[in-house]
Parts: C-alpha cells; structure tokens; sequence
C-alpha cells in the first residue's frame, strides 16, 4: 500500500493540554448510561425495525435497566414519530425512564420534534449541528460565525418551544457534531454559547455530548480534548458531560474509559456496538469492564445468552463468537495448559471459600452473564489437555479419575477430536470415557462371585479371603478359586487359574463415592501391568464398593487384552 501519503492528521489537540486524567488509574463510579440502540444502533440497519419491534425493543432496553433511550429523529420519519406518540399514549414508559429525540437546528424540524413530545411527563431533547473542519469548508462553505449561529438559533428555538409545553420536564443536550474534527477553541466557544442561552441549573442541568463523530485519534488524545473540555466549560457544575465515540479505528471503548477518568459524566452507545460504519460504542463492553473492577452499573447483563438471542433476533446480526463477555467462545478454553490453571483455579477458589475472584484466564465469573462451566469455557477438542477433560468428567459427572490416570484419558479422549476433526461435548466426552474405561466386560465378565474370610487369619491387619469366582470367558462359563490377601487379590488369584495367561501386576487403586448420583453408586480405579510395564486403566462401578473395586479389575484386564491377547494355557 503506497497511498499512505495522501492523509494526514485530521484532529486538533487543545492548546496547552494537560493530561491530568493520565494518573487515574480506573473509573471511580459508573457513568449515566444513554442507549441510542433505536435511532443511532437502528439507522445501521439493512432492515430497520418497524413499529412494533421498536417498542419491543424498547422495553427490552428498559428490562436491561436504561434509564435514558434515544428512541429517534421522529421529525425524519412517519415510523419514528409513531414510535414515539405511541410509548407515550399507552403509557409504556416508566417513571424512572427518559426518552430522548435527535434533531437538527432547523424551526420546522424542532416544531415538529416538539409537537411529538407533547403529552410526555419528561424528555430529553437533543440538538446538533457540523462543526468540523471539513464540514464547515466541505458541505456548508460557512465560516465558525455561521456555524455558531446555526447552534445559537437552534438553542433559542428550544427554549421557545418548550416554554410552550409547561406540562413537561424538558432536558437540552447539544452536540457539536464531529467534535473530534473541529478545533478545540471552536468547540468550546459553540458549546459555551448554547450553553448561555439555555442557563443551566442543578435541578435543570444541560448535557453536553461530544461525538467521535468519526474516531481520528488514538485515545488518549480523544481524553485530552474531552479533559480540556470538562475544565472550560461553563456552569460545569451544572453540566452533564456525555460522550459517543464511534469505532472507525477500534478503540470506541477506549475512547468511552479515557474519556470517563477525563471528567465524562455519561456514555451514549449501543448493544455490541451496533452502529454506522465499524459501529457505536459496545455499552456492554464498557460497563462489564466497570463490573469485573468491582462497580455496580446499573445494568443488567446476567442472562447473556438471552441478551445476544434477542439483539441477534432484532437486528439481523451476529454477535462475533469472540465479542467481549457476549461471544459464544470467550470463555472457552481449548488449550490444555489454560484448562489445567482454570480447573485448578476454581478448585483453589472452592476449598479456600474466597468471596472474591481470581480464576486464571477468567476476568469474570462465567456464572455472572448466564454462562455454565462445563458448556462454556471448559471445551475439549484436539489441544485440549488431561486437566480440562478431568474437570468435565469430575463436575459434570461425578468421575475423580487419579492424578496418575488424567495422562492417558486425556491423550485418548482428544485423539478421538483429531482423528473425528471436532470439537467434543461433555457429554461426548463421558460416552467416550464409559465405553473405553467404565465395567468393560469382554472378554472377561464375572457373573457371580462370593467372598469368605479365611479362618486361619490371626491379624486383622492381614486379613486374608477365600474367593468363588464365576466367569464367562470369551462364552465359556468357569468356576474359579482363588486365595488372597484381600478380596481383590483373591479375585486376581482365582482369574489366574483360568483357560489363559493373564501375567500382570497391582499399581493403584482408588475408590470414592459417585456424588452426581443421588443412590450413592461407588467408583473404583484400578491400574495393572503387564510384563514390560506397560499400565492398563479401567474404572468400575457399582452399589457396593467390592463389587465396583471387582468390576475396575476385570475393566483393566480386559483392556490391557485389547492391546495383548490373552494366551491359552
């Protein structure tokens, strides 16, 4: 790409900046949140919402705890006007709710964004107006004086308009439209001069919006002029300083969080960043960062699954699986090494009781947005490890498999996700496990078996059993005894005696209670070795732990038959 030459810097930075917000290190309270979901977010649209879906969403956006919605430009359109007489005959909006309306500073348009208000217990209505460098010489040919008295003009009309509705509670925002391509000095002049026609006070307070119009810097400079904003307006004290970055350069959240610690009081933006162009600001993006440093927003995002369904739904577009807290996979995780520190982490979390959270890999708790361990962030396919799969198995079916086990179901399990060239479920995972390793019957099944106590055993340390053992072997039935150390031994023994040579040692055995069962059936882990070391697994389950223990070791024999046939004798 060699046209780089032909664009140059477009913003302008304020004179004499400071950088007072640069020691700040977080956002200290959340900010007023505005939604522009229905006019900014819906004007994006291939399809825009019609009537009735737009007061669907509306009160979709109050069930997610808005409390200011910009609903539209109802003097542009039949559809937006109707919206907006229609929330307010039925009475759809809360007390606690503000609607807010757009409008250019033309008479006729303000008339007309009046006329649509009347009847309605309160509003916001917002003017705007070009002031960039570009619009001014491009589009208008106006000089800043022309500019300005075209905001002028529109601020006196506001006052006029709504001193002719007493009835309601009108709030004034104005925005000079591509704040970020206007000179700094300009800008503020404009926005002081509204603000002295409109004369904010504490019960009545003038929002200020400065749009990213079109992002042009990185961040930091956005704060700048934000911060230079914040310090020279006047009547500060009674101004709510807003801000609506867009993200033609990826950074509107960025701009959004520097612009909050520069002195912004409140956010315009929309669900997962709809909007024109690359979009809006992602409000969720902006206040599920707030949350995970521990502030309350005033939103609610608990049901994201919901939220994503309904925006998708609407809008006719996908949320990126990837997408901040909303993705489907942004708490997945594939990798062995980051399964193994988050199965790790919140096993730590779960025996130290902690109230807070820390989990590695995991800035938020899955459990806080409507998202499950086990479906969403412990996902198994061929890079996943023996740490992620043993977490399934234990929390979502109960299996403790050993530590010296995880190895080797984990490469099995994952190898079945390579050669298949999927990812797995859990419940996939606990099919492939069973079948492989749970009461494995072939070619060895016990059908009957009894246990005696030797009667010759003096020490109840080294107590000793006699053992039946009735076998199907291969469809062959056998009577077998054997004598043992132990019931397991003795049942090892009276196999020996069988038609084949089965030569192989005890590793380990483990045992516990299958808790996801509400009957209590017992797990056993049994591992053996054959002649050259070689280690064979198998897991046996049953009511009574003698009987599961039994069912583990004929699992293993018979697995480690799979690999070296048995042998007559």
């Amino acid at each position: 790409m060699k046209n780089h030459s032909k664009y140059k810097v477009g913003y302008f930075m304020p004179p004499n900046p400071t950088a007072k917000w640069v020691t700040r290190d977080h956002v200290e309270k959340a900010p007023i949140w505005c939604s522009v979901d229905l006019r900014d977010g819906n004007q994006a649209l291939i399809t825009p919402m019609n009537l009735e879906e737009k007061l669907e969403f509306f009160q979709f956006l109050v069930s997610l705890g808005f409390k200011e919605i910009e609903v539209g430009f109802p003097a542009a359109s039949d559809t937006e006007y109707d919206l907006l007489r229609t929330l307010i005959e039925k009475d759809l909006i809360p007390d606690d709710v503000t609607v807010q309306v757009l409008t250019q500073s033309r008479e006729h348009i303000i008339e007309k964004t009046f006329e649509s208000l009347r009847g309605i217990k309160k509003a916001i209505v917002h003017l705007y107006n070009s002031t960039s460098l570009a619009q001014r010489e491009q589009v208008f040919k106006m000089s800043k004086d022309e500019i300005s008295e075209i905001a002028k003009e529109g601020a006196t009309l506001f006052n006029k308009y709504a001193a002719l509705m007493p009835e309601t509670n009108f709030r004034f925002e104005y925005s000079p439209e591509s704040f970020t391509g206007t000179e700094m000095e300009f800008a503020l002049s404009i926005c002081n001069e509204v603000v002295d026609i409109w004369k904010p006070t504490a019960d009545k307070k003038v929002i200020i919006n400065l749009p990213a119009t079109v992002a042009m810097s990185m961040p930091h400079v956005y704060a700048t002029q934000i911060e230079y904003m914040n310090d020279n307006l006047h009547d500060r004290e009674n101004i709510i300083l807003s801000l609506h970055p867009h993200n033609d350069r990826g950074t509107a959240v960025a701009d959004a969080e520097l612009g909050l610690l520069a002195g912004a009081d409140r956010v315009e933006g929309t669900l997962f960043g709809n909007g024109e162009r690359t979009g809006n600001v992602d409000i969720i993006t902006v206040a599920m960062n707030m949350f995970c440093h521990g502030l309350a927003t005033g939103l609610d995002f608990s049901d994201m699954p919901n939220i994503v369904e309904t925006y998708e739904r609407f809008t006719n577009l996908t949320v990126h699986p990837r997408q901040p807290y909303g993705g489907s996979l942004v708490f997945a995780a594939f990798s062995g090494s980051h399964q193994d520190a988050i199965a790790k982490g919140m096993k730590w979390h779960e025996d130290m009781g902690l109230s807070t959270w820390s989990v590695p890999y995991l800035p938020i708790d899955p459990h806080d947005v409507g998202r499950v361990y086990e479906a969403d962030v412990i996902r198994i396919n061929s890079q996943s490890g023996k740490g992620g799969i043993s977490y399934i198995l234990e929390n979502s079916y109960g299996y403790a498999i050993p530590k010296a086990m995880r190895e080797e179901v984990g490469y099995f399990i994952k190898d079945v996700s390579d050669k298949t060239h999927k990812e797995l479920a859990p419940v996939e995972v606990f099919k492939i496990f069973s079948q492989e390793y749970i009461n494995c019957f072939k070619p060895i099944d016990i059908t009957d078996i009894s246990f005696q106590k030797d009667p010759t055993s003096t020490s109840s340390k080294n107590v000793s059993f006699n053992t039946i053992v009735v076998a199907n072997i291969d469809g062959h039935i056998f009577k077998l005894e054997g004598h043992g150390n132990g019931r397991l031994d003795a049942t090892r023994k009276a196999l020996m005696k069988g038609p084949y040579n089965m030569e192989y040692t005890f590793v380990t055995y483990t045992e516990h209670a299958l808790e996801t069962e509400s009957d209590s059936t017992a797990v056993a882990y049994v591992a053996i070795a054959d002649g050259t070391g070689r280690v064979y697994w198998g897991v046996g389950t049953h009511k009574d732990i003698i009987y599961a223990s039994v069912n583990a070791l004929v699992c293993a024999i018979n697995r480690m038959n799979k690999v070296a046939p048995f042998i007559e004798k």
